[in-house]
Order: structure tokens, then C-alpha cells, then sequence
């Protein structure tokens, strides 16, 4: 997607491992920000799972609510299983996205629906955490999306352990994002 742009809010995370997780899929995927609401994240222990650090450079802030923090000219979007819900496989992700994920253990409010442009669901026989959902929605804007140059650029100057010769990957050990 040309002029890319996309935020991640978590409405009421439960636990650190799994922002944690989020926090690294935003790196990986290029996210802008992460904002989060609720208290029960504030109390546990921070970062179990980036291992990347990506907190040191990807600003994950926490706000009252999330309709007052929506990027300027980005597309709300909840991520719930609710009626009338649009499944993941058809969508037609936004240029501008500012992403919208429940807790792992509810729903979101429907206050949170209400504002939101576009509600989409993942068409899975059970629930996923929060950290598999968020890496699943991310995977598939960047699979839908036509601008891969950043990606490229970043293979190609990784310590020279990944090369892509033409369309061709290198054989080195290009890691897992």
C-alpha cells in the first residue's frame, strides 16, 4: 500500500507476555504507535516477550479511552466477532489503519464498535490470543498490500546474512519477520 500508515489499539490488555508479542509484531510489520486503555497491563510486568526491544523505539502509550487517540486520516478498524462483521479473507485493508483489538479474556465495548468505520472477524474454528490476532490482521494487510521496498531494503542490510539476488532470497538465516 502506497502512503502506509497504521496504528494498533488494545482495548484493556490482560497480560505483559502477550503486549509484549504485539509490541514485536508492530515492529516486525511496520506499525507507527500502540496505544493501550485499562489498568491490568499497568500492573504486570512489562515486555515478557519483545526480545527486540521494539519498545525502545515504537512508542506504546497508554490513554483513557481510544476514539479521542485515532491518527489523523486513518480508518478505524475493531477487530470482534460480532454480526455484520466483515471476515478477514475479502478485506480491503485501509491505506491509513488504526487497528482495534479487545482483551484476551472479553469483547469490546460497544461504544468502541460504534465509532469504528469497519468491524472485521478472523473465520477460526476457535478464539486466538491477543498477540496471534494482531499478528494475523498485520500479515494479512502486508500479503494485500503492493509496497514491499522497505522490506527489500532491510533484507539486503541485514549484517549480510540475508541477500535477495534479483527475486531470489539468499540462503542465510533471514529470521522470523
Amino acid at each position: 500500500m502506497k502512503n502506509s500508515y497504521a496504528c494498533i489499539g488494545l482495548f484493556n490488555p490482560k497480560s505483559p507476555e502477550n503486549v509484549g508479542s504485539v509490541m514485536r509484531a508492530a515492529g516486525c510489520y511496520g506499525v507507527n504507535s500502540v496505544f493501550y486503555t485499562g489498568e491490568r497491563y499497568d500492573r504486570a510486568t512489562p515486555f515478557y516477550t519483545d526480545t527486540k526491544k521494539i519498545y525502545e523505539s515504537l512508542p506504546l502509550i497508554g490513554v483513557n479511552e481510544l476514539e479521542g487517540v485515532i491518527p489523523l486520516g486513518c480508518v478505524p478498524v475493531a477487530v470482534e466477532l460480532v454480526a455484520g462483521a466483515k471476515p478477514l479473507t475479502t478485506y480491503k485493508h485501509p491505506a491509513r489503519a488504526f487497528y482495534i483489538f479487545g482483551p484476551e479474556d472479553g469483547t469490546l465495548k460497544k461504544g468502541i464498535t460504534d465509532f469504528c468505520e469497519d468491524i472485521v472477524y478472523i473465520p477460526t474454528e476457535g478464539c486466538m490470543n491477543l498477540a496471534a490476532t494482531v499478528n494475523v490482521v498485520l500479515y494479512d494487510r502486508l500479503a494485500k498490500g503492493d509496497n514491499f521496498s522497505h522490506h527489500h531494503a532491510s533484507l539486503k542490510n541485514k549484517n549480510n546474512i540475508s541477500q535477495i539476488i534479483g527475486d531470489n532470497f539468499g540462503s542465510g538465516d533471514g529470521g522470523d519477520c
